[in-house]
């Protein structure tokens, strides 16, 4: 029997995931046994559509990439347009819902309410939205096993790189003592150019022309996407229920040419470190820009690439290295959330 999903928001994440079902759904099914069904989307401004059959995946993307909206897939018996996310959550015949609405780090609505409905509703929900991990990780973790569902989020912290699912697997048995990390693949992005001698303006430039930073970088320069995913791997990672309020936070916006070129000198590199460190009894965390000596594995990440270490006392130190972001690598996160449901794994 196919897994349904509802779909919350269908912007670049949504349709890259909506991408890779339509292209793997074959593989899929032949090699995972797996099938997986398109039945809503409702998105705040392409619009809303629901059959309990099931959508045209196909259908559903040319409307979107052509028109922008949902008004112009085909009607047919049974569908229905116009509902909002949370009658689409509690309402629909979905399985697991697909969160994928715009991120708000700062009081992460509506996505928690859209968790919240969804577990109450008896349904798994899958997200890359940093907000209600970030923000409220223990009350709908809670949640979710009380009402006997799933709740996934690999996608939060390094795209499709299994950064949460590593430690919590691959590396079980281990007392991780620090997690550290480059998580924000534009900060990354503009250090790596300013050795290149470009200006820190000038390569921020370069990194909205590409774009890897928005039209207002300020969230990315000043650290505050990475800030998000700090606090995250010292929930999920280090089970210390830290606030954003209590990570310092730093970005790079002040750092010069002149700054670039002593750490050079100096056999460093400079890089925006987010950081959770157990210190006694307590877990701290950070994020800030250091001098990173060239012996070490992450001095050697550049460009918009992320990476994480683990200091582990049984394996040692493990660093991990992949894409933070991207249409298909955080599609792909979603799935393998998805496809870790249907396992029954973590």
């Amino acid at each position: 029997m196919a897994h349904k999903l509802a779909f919350i928001g269908f912007g670049t994440v949504g349709q890259g995931l909506a991408e890779i079902l339509r292209d793997k759904g074959d593989i899929l099914r032949e090699s995972l046994g797996l099938e997986f069904q398109v039945v809503a989307i409702s998105d705040l401004l392409k619009g809303a559509v629901y059959h309990p059959d099931g959508l045209d995946v196909t259908g559903l993307l040319e409307v979107v990439q052509r028109t922008g909206k949902l008004a112009e897939y085909p009607d047919s018996p049974g569908l229905e347009r116009g509902w909002d996310s949370l009658k689409t959550i509690r309402e629909t015949n979905a399985d697991s819902i697909v969160e994928v609405s715009y991120t708000d780090i700062k009081t992460g609505q509506p996505a928690i309410d859209h968790c919240r409905a969804a577990f109450e509703s008896g349904k798994n929900l899958v997200m890359s939205n940093k907000g209600p991990v970030a923000l409220a990780y223990h009350e709908l973790s809670a949640l979710a096993t009380e009402n006997g569902v799933r709740w996934g989020f690999e996608g939060t912290v390094m795209s499709g790189t299994p950064a949460i699912r590593m430690p919590l697997t691959a590396l079980a048995g281990n007392e991780i003592s620090e997690v550290r990390g480059i998580f924000n693949g534009t900060t990354n992005y503009i250090l790596t150019k300013m050795e290149e001698e470009l200006s820190y303006e000038v390569a921020l430039k370069q990194a909205q022309e590409l774009g890897y930073a928005e039209a207002d970088p300020t969230a990315d320069v000043e650290g505050y996407d990475a800030l998000g995913k700090v606090v995250i791997l010292a929930n999920v990672v280090m089970n210390a229920p830290l606030t954003k309020d209590e990570v310092s936070c730093q970005g790079i916006s002040h750092l010069t040419l002149q700054d670039i070129a002593e750490a050079k000198a100096a056999g460093k590199r400079w890089k925006l470190i987010g950081r959770v460190k157990k210190d006694g009894g307590r877990v701290i965390a950070s994020v800030g820009p250091e001098m990173v000596p060239m012996t070490d594995p992450l001095a050697g990440i550049m460009g918009a690439t992320n990476a994480i270490t683990y200091e582990c006392d049984l394996a040692g130190p493990i660093t991990l290295v992949g894409a933070g972001a991207g249409r298909v690598e955080t599609g792909f996160s979603i799935l393998i959330d998805l496809i870790n449901i249907e396992r029954g794994g973590v």
